[in-house]
């Protein structure tokens, strides 16, 4: 209804706009089927592995528990046959202290009973006083012990329905049998503990007899006759147990009408077995809780997307005016980042540029003095060998003079190389790449490091290939990187007693090249390419090396990487794409 005098404010859909929200509502209400279904599934699935996974951990906890009583009941009858009290009495027939000391026997190895019976099978002795004088000469424990010369074990039945299980012995004093040692085990206590539990756990022997159960009824049966089937007691009871059982993986088997799941365990003693029945009840109930929290939270969203759907209506005008305003404004402000970060760009490269060409020169400036004294050697030994040339053509000895003169060609010569070196190392490399070979880079920044290295008494170890390790790049800016990692390797083994570089070249799928220190180690490899980061002092170096190695490095297509080593010090490796014959051949 509208009142008069006001201007009323209405919405409509726009044509074809009432079908996006309904199929909205449509799709979360899916959603929502499909999500309990499949938490559903899968919580069923997991809560049943574990709870089966909790049954036969316990199954393996009792069966150890069992073999355990089992084996320790079993070392009894052998130490008491052999006991001279229990042979004395049994000899002069006088027992009046060996009931006695049956007892004080009970008390330590905790046996269920002991027995002593005479060679016609009278108890004489027992640890339960009612028993003495009961005659067990045809019972299965006496005449077993009798037949054997070892322990026998025994399982007999109760007239209680239960079963006892007793190890048994023959006593014997200069070859002569003079009775048997009966020692009872209690396994009975076990029933007691395992009835603590919800689970339904029983023990059978090889022949599949029922011998110890939670369940008393189910002694002296086999699984499958104390597992029954029992139809529910009405119809209705028969409906809710379907229910209950809805969301259930199929069950193991039926115990009372209630679905259980079965896991069974071998008990490593006579082929005995052990199984439990454990009930899903517990599963169902932890289901359905998440799943009513699933339900509860899909009503509150449905309940929240009819809310929203009727406030869109009213702010759907302005919503869209005010976003494409700012979405204007955004394009706007992207455009002007977009030509600043072009002309940051075109700066920062400049700036790389430059600033590798400054390492370049820094570095040259390093070795200046180290070419320089590289030079005066040659030059010392020229002037040396001129002296004896001269020497020599005044003794008139002029094949040995020139023998000298050839000396002073292969200085100069060597001094030629050095400037050469010294040379192509300081003019800025181009953008030209060519196949060459890594050896000789590897060869060429050795040379150039040459002075700095035996100056500070450095041990080099090269490791190269034999054949050509080729690779497509610019050797001035190889050996430009090589002698970067030469450097950092000799800041690092600068404070050790016994600096060391390894070089090794390998080629494989890549060609990599490994130049290893026996330094400090790096502090922080995720800073270590970053331009200006040094750990050096300052003076020492602004800590470009190495992000401009890095640079030229992936300009190739290629890769620097760096690490600790094991022991100590570090690691750094140069990985190229390797040349093929082919490509080289077709080039």
């Amino acid at each position: 209804m509208v009142r008069r005098g006001t201007s009323p404010v209405r919405y409509a859909w726009p044509p074809g706009r009432g079908w996006p929200p309904r199929l909205a509502l449509v799709l979360l209400l899916a959603i929502a089927v499909a999500t309990v279904w499949n938490t559903n599934n899968w919580l069923t699935e997991r809560l049943t592995e574990s709870t089966r996974n909790r049954a036969q951990v316990r199954l393996a906890l009792y069966s150890g528990n069992v073999v355990s009583e089992l084996q320790r009941a079993s070392v009894v009858p052998l130490l008491l046959s052999r006991d001279p009290t229990l042979i004395g009495a049994l000899g002069s027939g006088d027992f009046s202290q060996s009931s006695q000391r049956l007892i004080s026997y009970v008390d330590e190895i905790g046996a269920a009973s002991l027995q002593l019976l005479d060679n016609a099978g009278r108890v004489v002795a027992a640890s339960d006083r009612a028993k003495i004088g009961a005659n067990l000469r045809s019972s299965g424990v006496f005449v077993e012990a009798q037949r054997s010369n070892d322990t026998v074990f025994l399982i007999s039945r109760t007239d209680a329905g239960g079963f006892t299980f007793s190890y048994a012995r023959s006593i014997n004093a200069d070859r002569k049998k003079l009775g048997v040692i009966v020692v009872g085990v209690d396994l009975a206590k076990f029933e007691q503990s395992w009835a603590g539990i919800s689970d339904a756990i029983l023990v059978t022997d090889s022949e599949g007899q029922i011998i110890l159960s939670t369940e008393p009824r189910w002694r002296g049966l086999t699984i499958a006759e104390a597992l029954v089937a029992r139809s529910a007691p009405s119809a209705i009871a028969r409906a809710i147990q379907a229910t209950t059982d809805w969301g259930t993986l199929p069950p193991d088997a039926y115990l009372m009408g209630e679905a259980v799941m079965r896991n069974d365990a071998r008990i490593p003693f006579r082929g005995w077995r052990i199984t439990s029945f454990t009930s899903y009840v517990s599963i169902r109930d932890r289901v359905n809780a998440v799943l009513a929290l699933e339900i509860m939270g899909f009503a509150i969203l449905l309940a929240l997307s009819f809310y929203l759907l009727s406030r869109r209506a009213q702010l759907r005008s302005v919503v869209f005016q005010r976003e494409t305003a700012e979405l204007r404004q955004l394009n706007a402000r992207l455009q002007r980042e977009i030509a600043e970060r072009e002309r940051a760009e075109k700066n920062l490269e400049v700036a790389e540029q430059t600033l590798a060409q400054s390492s370049k020169l820094a570095a040259l400036g390093e070795m200046s003095a180290a070419v320089s004294h590289e030079l005066n050697q040659p030059l010392a030994a020229m002037k040396t060998y001129l002296a004896g040339a001269r020497l020599l053509v005044q003794r008139r000895r002029p094949e040995e003079a020139l023998s000298s003169f050839q000396r002073i060609d292969d200085l100069i010569e060597r001094m030629g190389a050095i400037t050469r070196q010294l040379k192509s190392y300081a003019r800025k490399g181009g953008d030209a790449v060519e196949p060459m070979d890594m050896r000789a880079c590897v060869s060429g920044a050795l040379s150039m490091m040459e002075a700095q290295l035996k100056r500070h008494r450095v041990t080099i170890t090269r490791s190269l290939p034999r054949e050509p390790v080729m690779v497509m790049g610019d050797r001035i800016r190889l050996e430009q990187v090589i002698i970067n990692l030469l450097r950092n390797a000799l800041d690092a083994t600068r404070n050790i007693a016994d600096p060391q570089i390894d070089i090794i070249l390998s080629a494989g799928e890549t060609a990599t090249m490994t130049v290893r220190d026996n330094g400090q180690g790096i502090e922080d490899i995720d800073q270590l390419f970053e331009p200006f980061y040094t750990t050096k002092a300052p003076g020492d170096g602004v800590g470009l090396g190495l992000a401009i190695s890095s640079g030229i490095v992936s300009d190739l297509g290629g890769r620097l990487t760096a690490r600790n080593a094991r022991e100590r010090g570090a690691v750094f490796e140069v990985q190229l794409p390797i040349l093929e014959q082919d490509m080289e051949a077709t080039g």
